[in-house]
């Protein structure tokens, strides 16, 4: 079924999933194939938006499952978590991602590029994954590992390319879990340690629908770089109070109500970076989800030069403040920071990502032992907001 980019249809699917996240582990690994991806929640492009939050998707499979019961499940929604906080720390590797994209483009010239995103490889698993992604803007989860693998070391394209690509076409690009995940695959995120497509698991995980016997490299080395990328201090700011009329300013990478404790919103706008819209289905998606926000809200899309179209509506709702989900490493904190307005945004950071974004300080792993604490904390009180 094709994704609907409101908050019903996100509820709706939180709702039906629910119930399975206990199979989860069992079922996600296989991909069925476009339009039966049973498997898996099929959440992410809601939470990518925060049409729903992570805490919401937590809280609803607590109500159904015990934390060991559901665990892989809620793994998975803490992974995006993890992404996040982990970049917050080394902003520097956004920045190296976007300064050496920038030097690739005449690659995109190039007929091995040219084929794997016309989907003309030959490779029948591989352009079966190119249609899939440009047709749906959605790609299950191990067949994007197959992916970029397939990418990087059997077409030898750089992994940048790859990244940009997906950032490009999927509804749930987050800058974060995108270039990072694409880095763990080339070796680089755990240095040394990376992700061999193999024609064998290929088989096996899609029930046979594909085995690319002879196609692939399964024996390549990791990428390497010479960069380090240094850990820096995370400075999470206080949260605001709401003074005097209040507005609300959203992008779309949250489209959550702020959190209660801001106190009263006297108006709520959003605007949509013209950078994110990549392509037609990702602009139709991004829209339909701002635009239904905006409806439940009351709100106004904010359209034209950002500055102008900003100030013009602190001027016609009459603000003396702004809050704003603190944007974080990507596009909407590029295209925020090189912003000047009439009032400064005062942004505030969910419950959710305060608490677990400090504790992405190395691996997954080590990270993962920490969230018990955090779902235990969601069935004593019901909510994190």
């Amino acid at each position: 079924m094709p994704f609907v980019p409101t908050r019903a249809a996100a509820l709706q699917q939180l709702e039906d999933f629910a119930p399975l996240a206990a199979k989860y582990s069992s079922s996600r690994n296989f991909d069925l194939g476009a339009g039966n991806h049973s498997g898996v929640s099929r959440l992410s492009p809601y939470i990518r938006t925060r049409l729903i939050t992570e805490q919401e998707a937590t809280r609803v499979v607590l109500k159904k499952h015990s934390p060991h019961a559901a665990g892989k499940f809620l793994q998975e929604i803490a992974w995006r978590t993890y992404w996040k906080g982990w970049l917050e720390m080394r902003p520097a590797v956004w920045r190296h991602y976007t300064s050496t994209l920038a030097g690739l483009e005449k690659q995109k010239e190039l007929p091995n590029y040219r084929s794997a995103t016309s989907a003309e490889t030959g490779i029948k698993c591989f352009d079966h994954w190119v249609n899939e992604l440009t047709a749906t803007g959605y790609l299950h989860n191990h067949a994007r590992m197959w992916f970029a693998s397939i990418w990087i070391f059997t077409l030898k394209l750089p992994w940048q390319l790859g990244a940009d690509f997906f950032l490009k076409n999927l509804f749930d690009a987050d800058p974060a879990s995108n270039t990072l995940s694409w880095r763990w695959v080339a070796g680089l995120h755990t240095k040394g340690k990376h992700y061999l497509a193999r024609a064998s698991n290929i088989a096996e995980f899609t029930n046979g629908r594909f085995n690319p016997a002879s196609q692939l490299n399964e024996s390549a080395d990791a990428i390497t770089e010479d960069t380090d990328f240094e850990k820096q201090p995370l400075s999470l700011p206080n949260n605001p109070t709401s003074s005097g009329r209040t507005g609300h300013l959203m992008f779309p990478d949250d489209l959550a109500p702020p959190p209660k404790s801001i106190g009263k919103i006297t108006a709520t706008a959003a605007f949509v970076p013209t950078q994110i819209l990549t392509t037609p289905l990702v602009e139709k998606f991004i829209t339909g989800a701002i635009n239904d926000t905006l409806h439940l809200a009351r709100g106004t899309l904010l359209t034209g030069p950002f500055e102008s179209a900003v100030n013009d509506w602190i001027s016609a709702e009459k603000l003396d403040s702004i809050v704003i989900s603190l944007p974080t490493v990507g596009p909407t904190r590029d295209f925020f920071e090189s912003s000047n307005l009439q009032l400064k945004p005062e942004p505030f950071v969910r419950s959710w990502d305060r608490q677990l974004w400090p504790k992405a300080t190395a691996g997954f792993f080590k990270f993962r032992k920490q969230l018990p604490e955090i779902h235990q904390a969601i069935i004593d009180s019901g909510d994190l907001t």
